[in-house]
């Protein structure tokens, strides 16, 4: 199984947390948000890692420079683009069953189990509650995933998207080819699930929703989303470094 790791966010919105840093190096009980990760990928045995960087790729580069089996993509354009963007650039490097993540995104053990036990061929964790916004909202259909998009009504939603997903290989052909069409069009700005949209569309795949049924996860974009995660972090998360 291999991960597929989207790293090249600046975090400006974090502040000082962040001033000089990859975003993913913000630090909550002593640790980088990318070290959570990591080490949750080694726990559950992910034999290869692609790390897509942009933002002070060198960082990344020095902090795994003794892991072999980490990859580092690094993303020229990654000011220009979004996250699709980055997933386009190491895309090429996935053969296999994979995981996909942010580096900036934390979750329980409890989660990532449910993407590594790959339950359909595409499996995305969803927190069953009412969105705002900012959410990636999900609604579904006879038990599968029928929209996933930021741009849905809060009132359609079913819940929010945590931003962690896995997908069996014989998805890549096409979750390939629906990203390359994106870039074809100059979705510059377009979320990767964007390209997950098209697959459902296409209506060949199994893409279901999995409950996170209450246990934590936390995307990292604001500071008081750090706050808040720093005030519930569970220690099944801390404790995987012991």
């Amino acid at each position: 199984m291999q991960a597929i790791i989207m790293a090249a966010g600046k975090g400006s919105r974090l502040g000082n947390l962040t001033a000089g840093k990859p975003k993913s190096f913000a630090e909550l009980k002593g640790r980088k948000l990318i070290e959570y990760n990591l080490k949750l990928l080694e726990q559950f045995h992910v034999d290869e890692i692609i790390l897509v960087t942009g933002y002070q790729s060198e960082q990344f580069e020095e902090l795994v420079k003794d892991r072999k089996n980490i990859k580092i993509v690094y993303n020229p354009f990654y000011e220009m683009v979004n996250v699709l963007g980055s997933f386009y650039m190491g895309m090429e490097k996935l053969h296999d069953d994979f995981i996909y993540l942010h580096a900036d995104t934390l979750c329980e053990p409890s989660i990532f189990e449910k993407l590594v036990k790959m339950e359909s061929d595409v499996t995305l964790p969803v927190d069953y509650k009412t969105c705002d916004d900012e959410a990636m909202k999900v609604r579904s259909c006879n038990g599968k995933v029928a929209e996933i998009t930021k741009q849905m009504p809060n009132e359609l939603a079913e819940g929010e998207f945590i931003g962690m997903a896995s997908f069996r290989k014989k998805v890549l052909p096409a979750l390939k080819e629906k990203t390359k069409q994106l870039m074809k069009e100059k979705a510059f700005g377009a979320y990767f699930e964007s390209a997950v949209q098209r697959l459902i569309d296409k209506e060949v795949f199994n893409i279901i929703a999995v409950p996170t049924e209450g246990a934590f996860w936390a995307e990292i974009d604001f500071i008081e989303d750090y706050e808040k995660a720093a005030a519930e972090i569970p220690q099944s998360l801390t404790e995987i470094f012991t």
